[in-house]
Formats: structure tokens, C-alpha cells, sequence
């Protein structure tokens, strides 16, 4: 009930009217079933604008902070987060992470609409960088189509380190479905599951006109930081949606 609440009462209203948005490619979504919404990932404004422009609830991982911040406002933030539909996953590995996948297949599975970004953190510059591999677990595991989801615009109104929101026209864009079926029955290879959710960021970055950068968000963060303190570290050679035949290290496209 929140979920809507907030949707259609409290905050969609606003956020329709002070940030104008074109769609395209919302036919894509199908009308019922599980599938998941893989979107790439440029500021925290991407889990409001985005569900905001889908008919259907949509449910993503939050990161388990958001569920363990003490005292009061820790409270009221697990309460919003608990209350819109989100579920906590623990980014530290092990056990708990697999508890987190496992509940995004489950959802999927009794046919609800999961997003997700791969690149598992935001964009620390605007470009696009290696995605994870759950998706692809997730897609094999529950049978469901992908959906490329790219949000453009939403780094400018919500930059990173800003509480300020900006008024900007924004676009969010969903691709194709993507299947894969053909892959019945290799969940669990990290080979095919890598091929996948290479796939996958190849579509985003056809759909979004990104810069394709082959190294996880995480590490590129890091090397930002280092680059910061005075060590200018290398990266590898980059590609520009504009100019690719295939996502590096793939056989994508």
C-alpha cells in the first residue's frame, strides 16, 4: 500500500511535474509475469524516476545499510525502504549475498518485476562499467527475460555527493527483451553466466550511447581516489558505444 501511496499521492505528483521525462520502449515490459529490469546506474535518483514510468510495482535490492542505520533515523529509513518494496542485500559476500540472490530469484519467480543494476554500485563518472554476475544467476535460475533499462539525465540532477536535486529533462529508455533460454540448466557456470551479464551491459551500452569501461564501478572508484592522492594509475583502453563491435573480452554483438 505505501508503494502506491507514494507512487500516486505523495512523491510520483511531484517528481512528474518538476522533472519532465520522455519514455520510450515501455511496450517492452511485459504486462504480467517475473522479469527483471537491468538498468545502468548514475545516481540514486534512477530508483525513483525509473518505477515511476512502469504501470507495474518494481522491486530492487537495497543495500543493507539502509536497514541497519541505528537510532531514529535508521528506524524511519528502514520503515521507507521495508515499506516500498525493497529488500536488503548484503554486498560483503558469503552467506548473506546468497541469501539476497536468492530472494531476487524467488520474487521473480512468483512473477514479480525485479530491478536491478549490475554494475552493482553508481557510476563514479558517468561511464558504463563491468556488470556483475548475479543478474545473469537470476535470469538463469528463474527463466525470466532481461530488460535493458538506460536512464539519461539523472547524474544531473542528482550528482554525486549532492542532496540537491536539479531540474533537468530526463529519458529513460527500455530496450528489447533480452532471453535467454538457451542457457537452460548452466546456471552455476561462471562462464556462461559471465557471457550473459556481458550481454547484457553491451545492450545498455548500445541503449544508453555510454562510454564502456572494462573494470568493475568499485575498482574505478578506487582508482579514482588514488588518482586523487597523487598516483596516476592505468586503465584499460575503453570503448565508445558509437564505435563497438562487441563489449571487450566477449563475443557480444
Amino acid at each position: 500500500m505505501l508503494y502506491w501511496l507514494m507512487k500516486w499521492v505523495f512523491i510520483g505528483p511531484l517528481l512528474k511535474t518538476l522533472w519532465p521525462t520522455k519514455v520510450v520502449g515501455a511496450e517492452n515490459i511485459p504486462e504480467t509475469g517475473g522479469a527483471i529490469l537491468a538498468g545502468n546506474h548514475l545516481a540514486v535518483a534512477d530508483s525513483f524516476f525509473m518505477p515511476l514510468r512502469v504501470k507495474r510495482k518494481v522491486t530492487f535490492p537495497a543495500k543493507s545499510e539502509y536497514f541497519t542505520e541505528p537510532g531514529f533515523k535508521g528506524l524511519l529509513k528502514k520503515w521507507f525502504f521495508t515499506g516500498v518494496g525493497q529488500f536488503p542485500i548484503d554486498r560483503s559476500g558469503g552467506n548473506a549475498a546468497q541469501a539476497a540472490l536468492d530472494t531476487a530469484i524467488k520474487l521473480v519467480k512468483n512473477g514479480h518485476l525485479l530491478g536491478i543494476y549490475p554494475e552493482g554500485t553508481r557510476s563514479p563518472d558517468g561511464r558504463l562499467y563491468k556488470g556483475k554476475t548475479g543478474v545473469a544467476r537470476i535470469a538463469l535460475e528463474s527463466r525470466a527475460v532481461v530488460i535493458p533499462v538506460a536512464m539519461v539525465g539523472t547524474d544531473k540532477v542528482n550528482p554525486i555527493g549532492s542532496r540537491m536535486w536539479w531540474p533537468r529533462r530526463l529519458e529513460v529508455r527500455f530496450g528489447e527483451p533480452l532471453d535467454f533460454s538457451r542457457y537452460e540448466g548452466l546456471a552455476g557456470d561462471r562462464f556462461i553466466e559471465r557471457s550473459i551479464t556481458d550481454e547484457i551491459m553491451y545492450a545498455l551500452m548500445e541503449l544508453s550511447g555510454q562510454e564502456y569501461v572494462d573494470i568493475y564501478a568499485a575498482k574505478a572508484k578506487e582508482l579514482l581516489a588514488a588518482e586523487a592522492a597523487g598516483v596516476k594509475p592505468a586503465v584499460p583502453a575503453q570503448v565508445r558505444a558509437a564505435d563497438a563491435d562487441r563489449v571487450p573480452e566477449t563475443k557480444a554483438g
